[in-house]
Formats: C-alpha cells, sequence, structure tokens
C-alpha cells in the first residue's frame, strides 16, 4: 500500500527512478539476459524449425512427381534434294526485277505486233461508207434491199457496168428519168431484164445532187457509188475487168475525187477535165440522159 500509494502520488518520481536505473544496467548483465531468453526459447524454436523443413522438403517432391514425362524430340529429316537446291539457288539481284516488271507490258506489245491490222480505208470508199448509212434504210446494210432494190451479189454491176452512167442516176433521181419519159435506166442488155424507172414497188430513187435537189456534194456521191459497186455489190478491184475503173475513180489516189473535193472539176465537165487520163471518163451531167455507149 505504501509504495502504491507513493507511486499514485508521485508519477513524475517513478518514471524517473524507473529511467536511471535502466540506464545504470551493466552491459554485461544485458547481455547475460539476452543469451538465457534465447537459450530458454531455443526449444521451441528448434521444433518448429525442424517440421517447417519436413513440409518445405516435400514440395518439391509432390511437384516432381506431378511433372509429366517428356519425350526426346525426334532429329529432323534432312530436306530432299529439290529443298536443298532451292535454297541453295541464287536470288534475282534487285536491280533485274525492273525489268521483269515490264515482261507484261512487252508480252502485250508482242501480241499486238502479231494481231494483223486492219485495212485502213482512205479515199471515196472511206466517204462512202459514211454516206451510205442514209441509203441503207432502203437498200439495207448490206444491201440486201428492202424499199428499194438489191445490191448486194453484183446486182449493181449488172444494172450500170459503167460508173459514169450510176453517177448520173444517183445525181438525178428515178423521178426525173420518168418524167422525161425516159423507159429504162442503166444497161438495157442487163442479165435478167433492164429496170425502169419505179419500177421497183413504185418507190422512186430520191434524186442525191445539189443542183437536182439532193444534199450530197458531187465528192460525197462518187464515194457512195463507189462504196456499192466495190464494197456492197462485190467488184474485185484487183481483176482485170475493174481494176482500171477502181483506179481512175475509187483510189484513194483518184485524181478525179480529187478535184471533186477541191472544186476543181465537176459532173458537167468531168470529161473535158480529164480526157488526158490514159482511161478517159465518160460525160455524167447532172440532168437525165441515155446509157453510155
Amino acid at each position: 500500500m505504501g509504495a502504491d500509494h507513493c507511486r499514485g502520488h508521485h508519477p513524475h518520481w517513478h518514471t524517473t527512478y524507473t529511467r536511471n536505473i535502466v540506464t545504470e544496467i551493466p552491459e554485461h548483465l544485458l547481455k547475460r539476459s539476452q543469451e538465457r531468453r534465447e537459450a530458454a526459447s531455443g526449444g521451441a524454436s528448434s521444433s518448429s524449425g525442424d517440421s517447417t523443413p519436413a513440409t518445405t522438403s516435400s514440395a518439391p517432391a509432390v511437384a516432381k512427381s506431378a511433372a509429366p514425362v517428356v519425350a526426346s524430340a525426334p532429329a529432323p529429316k534432312p530436306d530432299p534434294s529439290y529443298v536443298v537446291a532451292a535454297k541453295s539457288r541464287k536470288k534475282i539481284p534487285f536491280w533485274a526485277m525492273a525489268t521483269l516488271s515490264l515482261l507484261p507490258l512487252w508480252a502485250f506489245m508482242y501480241m499486238l505486233a502479231l494481231k494483223p491490222q486492219e485495212k485502213v480505208v482512205e479515199g471515196p470508199l472511206a466517204i462512202g461508207a459514211t454516206v451510205y448509212g442514209t441509203c441503207a434504210g432502203c437498200h439495207g446494210a448490206e444491201g440486201q434491199g428492202g424499199a428499194g432494190r438489191v445490191f448486194a451479189g453484183g446486182e449493181v454491176l449488172k444494172t450500170f457496168p459503167k460508173i459514169e452512167d450510176m453517177l448520173n442516176f444517183v445525181y438525178t433521181g428515178s423521178q426525173a428519168y420518168a418524167s422525161q419519159n425516159f423507159k429504162l435506166y442503166g444497161n438495157p442488155n442487163r442479165e435478167g431484164g433492164a429496170h425502169a424507172p419505179l419500177s421497183y414497188n413504185g418507190n422512186p430513187m430520191p434524186m442525191q445532187g445539189e443542183k437536182a435537189g439532193g444534199g450530197l456534194t458531187e465528192a460525197q456521191i462518187l464515194g457512195v457509188v463507189c462504196h456499192e459497186r466495190y464494197v456492197i455489190s462485190g467488184a474485185d478491184p484487183t481483176s482485170e475487168q475493174w481494176k482500171s475503173e477502181y483506179e481512175t475513180w475509187c483510189s484513194p489516189q483518184s485524181e478525179i475525187f480529187l478535184a471533186l473535193e477541191n472544186g476543181t472539176t465537176s459532173f458537167d465537165t468531168i470529161e473535158k477535165d480529164f480526157a488526158m487520163l490514159p482511161t478517159p471518163p465518160h460525160a455524167i451531167g447532172t440532168t437525165p440522159r441515155e446509157s453510155s455507149k
């Protein structure tokens, strides 16, 4: 009680006293006290230490038994000879890639060179092919006929063996022939019979020349007549029968055609203007007339 009473009434003194006692304990006594505590707790530590390693030592054993047995991988088979050759083959140098990239273009140009070139139509035949589009409505695109007479299969050549007679008829039209009481036009000795104006379905052949009231120039009329004779009706420009006519009238180098285009000649003067040709033309005219002899 006395001590408790003293501690109760003098807390500051007790604290100071205790601190003084702790600081005055010799070092060797503290060390000895620590060794005894360690000796007293050594048994428990060793026993717990013995059990812990036993537990940890069993973990690897479990892991080892649970791990699958991995078989050793077989040795890889050697590459076949063609694979070895491919791997050892020299690669294409990068500078050659540009040349190889042009091979498709070269092949395309080579194929174009092998393709037959389409024949270029020039001169009277070129103009005639365009003008004939207005004639196809009556005579057919291939000259097979319709509202107008058949042109294909040499029919034009039978009616007009001379190109000058055909040029006159196309320029003036069949109605002008009928109005001037012409009984026939073209070849009077035509195979299969001569043709009379307005004798085919009663349909007149319209006039085409400008002086007759049509809309074609004389160069255009020559062009369409050449087209009808050599393309539609089938005259052969290389044959003995038609070669001279073709070169004089229908070839791209025809002097008559060029003069008609330039306006230096006309259907009314053509026989005088080109009388010097190897095969001089007959008169054409711009009004109905008898066939040439």
